[in-house]
């Protein structure tokens, strides 16, 4: 596994320049509508729909965080965020407010998880192949609305 390389240099910053800063829940709720309204109108179509399933699958045993998830994408040919990895993150972003992935911040690294709608979602692929394209299509549409 890759080491962050902003590691140190993180947790220096939170420990001089930023130790004092703190945001009230009504900020980063604030902060989380404007995420959702700069990607209300997001289109996923630069996105397969094997991307969107592929991240589902990475997260169906444990949380992961975004890092880890760009880097198990990469170990199995998954490209598409390889020149932008901030694209990645919009992607998690909607498919939390979706209610298809939760979050939890642990020790200031943010993990995502399946919530349990997600899960359902993931396990409607046991179905066959067909049921499985179509429901992967849903799903996409779903994400961008």
């Amino acid at each position: 596994m890759m080491n962050n390389p902003f590691q140190n240099l993180n947790r220096a910053m939170k420990n001089t320049v930023f130790k004092d800063v703190t945001f009230s829940n009504e900020r980063k709720e604030a902060v989380k509508e404007a995420i959702r309204a700069q990607h209300h109108q997001t289109e996923l179509s630069s996105w397969k729909e094997e991307t969107v399933h592929s991240i589902l699958q990475l997260l169906q045993h444990e949380p992961k965080k975004g890092f880890d998830i760009s880097n198990q994408l990469l170990q199995h040919n998954e490209l598409s965020f390889q020149q932008n990895e901030g694209q990645l993150y919009t992607l998690l972003h909607l498919l939390e407010n979706k209610e298809l992935l939760e979050s939890h911040w642990e020790e200031d690294q943010k993990y995502y998880s399946l919530s349990l709608k997600g899960k359902k979602w993931l396990s409607r692929f046991s179905q066959g192949s067909v049921k499985h394209r179509l429901a992967l299509h849903s799903l996409v549409e779903e994400v961008s609305q």
